[in-house]
């Protein structure tokens, strides 16, 4: 699977002659938020246009150069709406927004399953661990223990088994062997259209160990033998948002962009836009938006930015249209 985060982030390794000229956006940041008013149109520029390394490394560098002020605090006091949540998750390291996104996703009246499910399903391994101890960090608590408090049924046991982080490492030669695919076909059948019932712990079990590689030959095998895909197959035998959960999961080690690209889309699609969606999809695939905007316009004949200018408007636009047009 494709990490999330950039290397740097997950090595733990910023170093300054890596980041030139960083300290001159550091006072770009600080002048726009100065005296009366700001200007939001430098704080776009400023922040939207740097890549996700360059934003976990201005996070990090800011409150050295001005008094331990945080980032994420000091775009809380300067903007509001939807531009300032997006502001504040653009502001910060890649794994604070996600456990930013994710403590959203669990607090209030109802979990926002629907954007909770995309943030912890279709991640490597390294991106999982890194995501449990941001959380433990920020909030003291396991993540694991907090996520089985708020969800219940297959829902949980999916969202768990992926928190494991047991994705097995890809090998060919004496592990993930195309009898060992044609054995994981054979047993995803047994687990769902082959019985009465359905085992979903059985089937969640070859999605999470699986890895992309070997997925791929278990989804050819799959339609060889069944006439359909394990896609298919996953949409037959469950319903409603685990579902949506398990393909999500299943397409993300499949087909990354394509999966991304609808992701996007679908937060555009009904009445009204839903901008929590649109701000976590945007702000957290960052790092592959590039060929996710390939796939979306291969997909749907416009780009992202088309859609985003189609969908919604003033700064929050500007601030989105500007971080994608970056990233491509």
């Amino acid at each position: 699977m494709t990490s999330l985060y950039p290397p740097q982030l997950i090595k733990d390794e910023f170093n300054d002659e890596d980041f030139p000229d960083m300290d001159e956006i550091c006072e770009e940041i600080h002048k726009a938020c100065k005296g009366w008013g700001t200007d939001e149109d430098a704080l776009i520029e400023a922040l939207g246009s740097k890549s996700p390394s360059q934003r976990c490394y201005l996070n990090k560098r800011y409150p050295k150069i001005y008094d331990g002020e945080d980032l994420d605090d000091l775009m809380k006091s300067e903007c509001s709406g939807d531009f300032g949540f997006a502001i504040r998750l653009v502001a910060m390291k890649c794994d604070d927004a996600e456990v930013k996104l994710l403590r959203e996703c669990t607090h209030g009246v109802g979990t926002k399953k629907h954007v909770l499910y995309t943030i912890i399903c279709g991640r490597t391994n390294d991106d999982i661990d890194l995501l449990k101890k941001t959380w433990y960090r920020t909030y003291n608590t396991d993540l694991g223990q907090v996520l089985a408090s708020e969800l219940s049924g297959e829902f949980e046991r999916l969202i768990i088994n992926c928190l494991q982080g047991v994705e097995d490492k890809y090998s060919p030669d004496d592990v993930h062997t195309d009898e060992r695919a044609e054995e994981d076909a054979e047993a995803f059948y047994a687990a769902g259209e082959g019985k009465f019932g359905t085992n979903e712990a059985a089937m969640f079990r070859i999605l999470c160990a699986s890895p992309p590689e070997h997925l791929i030959k278990v989804n050819t095998i799959y339609a060889d033998k069944y006439e359909h895909t394990l896609s298919k197959a996953l949409k037959k035998e469950l319903s409603g948002t685990i579902r949506d959960a398990s393909v999500f999961h299943l397409n993300m080690k499949l087909k990354p962009y394509k999966t991304v690209a609808k992701a996007i889309k679908t937060s555009c699609a009904g009445f009204g836009t839903d901008e929590f969606s649109l701000t976590s999809h945007i702000v957290r695939y960052h790092q592959i938006l590039s060929n996710a905007n390939s796939a979306h316009e291969k997909e749907y004949e416009k780009s992202i930015i088309d859609r985003i200018n189609s969908e919604v408007g003033g700064d929050y636009k500007k601030l989105l249209s500007t971080f994608v047009e970056n990233a491509i």
